[in-house]
């Protein structure tokens, strides 16, 4: 990346592990929270990496950014984390400059979903990038490659049938409880937790099981209530967990806690109980399977069901990818200028400077001399001569760097590569 006058660093990276190699235990000691992602930004600025990005779903986590070496990114992870080196590299890929660009295209058009066509990610990809524009790390090329990663991803969903039919972990929880639960309409049902998978399954339960009996529990109880006021549901403090989930036929549990909040010690276990655990890291503690009467079901085993809507979807996978090329395309021709962009930016600035000089003689000249007019038209004039200049050297015919050493040399240039 060196001639692209981008970055300090030569090479762009990709690290990170994900659910076709690590699984919902490894993944969860690797997951970054927002405190951890702040951590990892400001680790980063003190050991010279320019341009970051942070992505940590249910079933990636991933840094994307600048480096002297892919293990400064690789540290800064495993530090901020309860993941070890050691534990990463067993399961961790790597990728560097076209690979690193090509892989993020593939996980924000929801290609390399856990689920075909689950675009939840684009919405990461987002806040991932403000937060890096906050701490000064989202560098020309992070934003233009996230802004190319976006468009791609609307126009796969708008052009293409690849997201269509209902299909993701919200969903398959609630087949799998209307498969598995009897009269689910009777049963008493309690949603922990208030995340987008939360609200998501919660949204469904009411869709497909008609039942009025959901309970609604939620660390910061607020956040319970609003969601609850949307779908007339019954609230309980946090308090009341262990009382609520001995109540209870079917548990969800989507909270974004760090550790286990479900142990066995708050279950009665007399009565059969279906546990769906839809967090990552596991917030289902494993003596939890100790217990008789009870089940537990993660988001890997429904991640995996498959049905005729995944099917369906696949046979939109090539015209996603000529999408993805098309756009990746207008990447790199746009990366391509910025060889030059240096060059046409000294040369813009040397012919102001010929141009100050003139309309100072001619003002001083000529009584009737307009400076305001000559302003304008010599302005254009100076964008009508950079603007060809910048033509020439986009032209695939050209030798790009041959005709830059001649810019520079006629001009007498002072370039500064950033």
């Amino acid at each position: 990346m060196k001639d692209y006058h981008i970055s300090r660093h030569n090479s762009f990276y990709t690290i990170g592990l994900n659910y076709k190699k690590a699984d919902a235990e490894v993944r969860g000691k690797f997951s970054v929270d927002d405190a951890g992602m702040e951590q990892i930004l400001l680790g980063a600025k003190s050991q010279d990496i320019d341009g970051l990005l942070i992505t940590s779903t249910c079933n990636r986590t991933e840094l994307h950014g600048f480096a002297q070496h892919p293990f400064q990114l690789i540290k800064l992870l495993c530090d901020t984390t309860r993941g070890t080196v050691e534990e990463f590299q067993e399961v961790a890929y790597v990728y560097k400059n076209n690979e690193a660009i090509n892989h993020l295209f593939r996980v924000g058009t929801g290609l390399d979903s856990q689920i075909l066509g689950d675009f939840e990610i684009i919405s990461q990809l987002r806040q991932s990038f403000n937060r890096s524009k906050k701490h000064d790390l989202a560098n020309p090329f992070i934003e233009r490659l996230c802004n190319s990663v976006i468009q791609a991803s609307k126009r796969i969903k708008n052009e293409t049938e690849i997201s269509s039919g209902t299909t993701s972990v919200a969903f398959a929880s609630v087949q799998y409880i209307l498969k598995n639960v009897p009269d689910i309409s009777e049963k008493n049902i309690l949603l922990f937790g208030t995340g987008k998978i939360g609200r998501n399954t919660c949204e469904n339960l009411i869709k497909h099981t008609k039942n009025p009996h959901i309970t609604l529990i939620n660390r910061t109880k607020d956040k319970a209530e609003k969601i609850a006021g949307k779908f007339n549901l019954l609230v309980k403090d946090y308090g009341d967990l262990q009382a609520e989930i001995r109540k209870t036929d079917v548990l969800v549990v989507a909270t974004s806690a760090q550790s286990p909040t479900i142990s066995k010690e708050l279950i009665y276990p007399k009565k059969p109980l279906l546990i769906l655990d839809l967090s990552v890291p596991k917030n289902v503690s494993d003596n939890v399977l100790d217990l008789q009467n009870v089940t537990v079901i993660h988001l890997d085993h429904l991640s995996q069901m498959t049905d005729e809507t995944l099917e369906r979807r696949k046979q939109f996978i090539p015209q996603a990818e000529e999408i993805i090329q098309e756009v990746k395309n207008d990447f790199i021709q746009w990366l391509e200028t910025r060889k030059f962009a240096p060059v046409i930016k000294a040369l813009k600035k040397k012919l102001k400077t010929m141009k100050e000089e003139e309309l100072d003689y001619q003002s001083k000249k000529l009584a009737d001399f307009n400076s305001e007019q000559a302003d304008v038209i010599s302005d254009r004039i100076i964008q009508k001569i950079t603007k060809q200049f910048a033509n020439h050297l986009k032209d695939s015919n050209t030798d790009a760097d041959d005709s830059l050493e001649l810019i520079q040399k006629v001009f007498q240039l002072e370039v500064n590569p950033r």
